[in-house]
């Protein structure tokens, strides 16, 4: 938490709206949700509203942490998967799949693979699963996004990824980890 907080107030330096990050460390729960409706606001206020209702679990954060999940900023990425990680709602892993299994969206997925994996829900083997098998091709650029799902499926144990793991092998930059994630299996 104080990660994301010192980078928020690193963003907020210098800016004229910087008087808003001590306003919004200081707000309530209806000051901080007014605040990601709040037009003109720059997207590091929007941020610290969106990540501390989250982890406060005030679902009006849902949407917001959301489109910052997929955001192409990796720190905001991580930031609001942990939000919505403590936020609870029962949405986060249905968003997250569709996030990592959106293909035009690849480049963006670590965080929603890391954040299925966390969850532990119903989505999330077969979301990782389909990630991960658009991305073994020889060459695919991806393989940190990969390298996440073969360790998500690892962490899940869920047999029906054998299959898709035992391919996984063959992969130099996945080989090890794919074959602890078929050891965990069983």
């Amino acid at each position: 938490m104080n990660d994301v907080l010192e980078r928020l107030r690193a963003e907020a330096t210098g800016s004229p709206d910087h008087p808003r990050y001590e306003a919004l460390l200081a707000a309530g729960p209806d000051e901080l949700a007014a605040a990601l409706t709040t037009p003109g606001l720059p997207l590091w206020a929007r941020e610290l509203a969106a990540y501390r209702l989250g982890l406060a679990g005030d679902r009006r954060a849902f949407e917001s942490l959301v489109l910052l999940l997929n955001h192409r900023d990796p720190p905001r990425c991580a930031a609001a998967g942990e939000a919505l990680a403590a936020l609870g709602d029962p949405r986060t892993a249905r968003a997250a799949a569709a996030l990592a299994t959106n293909g035009l969206r690849t480049a963006y997925a670590l965080q929603p693979v890391r954040l299925l994996t966390a969850l532990r829900a119903p989505e999330s083997a077969p979301a990782l699963m389909t990630t991960l098998s658009r991305l073994l091709s020889p060459h695919d650029p991806y393989w940190r996004v990969a390298l996440a799902c073969v360790e998500g499926l690892g962490a899940l144990g869920d047999p029906r990824a054998r299959e898709l793991l035992t391919r996984a092998q063959a992969h130099p930059r996945l080989a090890v980890a794919a074959t602890a994630a078929l050891r965990s299996l069983g």
